[in-house]
């Protein structure tokens, strides 16, 4: 198969997979910009080895072959080794400390600490585990979860004030949350250790699942003080490891 030919069947993919109800071999090459009959030799061999699946009504769409290839690549992803670099030029550019967490019942588990020299001294380690309520990331995986699996966890939640900035209403917390869901990421402001804020946003994977959340946490006055620069590039860090995942949504 020639660079061209591998060039089309890519885009053949690309374009079917915005149509689950398929397309004509017709309405193929007038997507892509080429004729029917230069299609055509491309989209049988790929129906025939079941990459493409045909319809009753001649259309197109993306086949049961495709799944089982996803199915093999996501086995073989690693989040910690995927997000590794992207965390770690994060914390370069901001220098400061950034880390990935996963979510365990009411609590998150830290996965991934990239330290900064300058870093704030925090107890949060690799391994450990922190309250939902009152993290950044743990915030971030209840402002974008199910709403009925949010309200079961808030509601059973015992909330405990670490600091005196910690929310232990439950009302306070669904507010803050509507907020979060709005600008596209979710802050700790001294909630669990004094003296330390932190933005964190999700990673989603190619289920459009929310797999962890990475944040960015300093002194409060520095972090305030460079806020747009560091909630900026945590969205686009947050946005390149799901993308790796194979994310495609918005």
């Amino acid at each position: 198969m020639g660079v061209k030919s591998a060039e089309r069947v890519l885009e053949i993919f690309e374009l079917l997979k915005d149509y689950p109800e398929g397309l004509t071999m017709k309405e193929i090459g007038e997507e892509l910009g080429y004729a029917a009959s230069s299609a055509f030799g491309l989209v049988r061999t790929l129906a025939e080895q079941g990459y493409l699946l045909e319809n009753d009504n001649k259309r197109y769409t993306l086949g049961a072959k495709l799944i089982q290839l996803g199915a093999y690549a996501s086995s073989y992803l690693d989040i910690n080794k995927i997000a590794a670099p992207v965390l770690k030029r994060l914390m370069e550019n901001l220098k400061e400390t950034v880390f990935m967490a996963v979510l365990s019942g009411e609590e998150i588990v830290y996965v991934a600490k990239v330290d900064n020299y300058r870093s704030i001294s925090t107890n949060a380690r690799l391994g450990g585990r922190k309250p939902i309520y009152c993290t950044g990331l743990g915030k971030a995986f209840l402002t974008y979860m199910a709403e009925n699996e949010r309200r079961d966890l808030i509601e059973g939640i015992r909330f405990i004030p670490m600091t005196e900035h910690t929310i232990t209403r439950k009302e306070d917390l669904y507010e803050q949350l509507n907020q979060f869901k709005e600008q596209g990421y979710a802050v700790d402001n001294e909630e669990i250790e004094v003296g330390l804020w932190c933005a964190a946003a999700p990673v989603f994977n190619s289920n459009g699942e929310m797999e962890a959340a990475v944040s960015v946490s300093g002194p409060t006055e520095r972090m305030k003080g460079n806020k747009d620069m560091i909630v900026s590039l945590l969205l686009e860090a947050a946005k390149e490891i799901s993308e790796k995942l194979g994310y495609i949504g918005k």
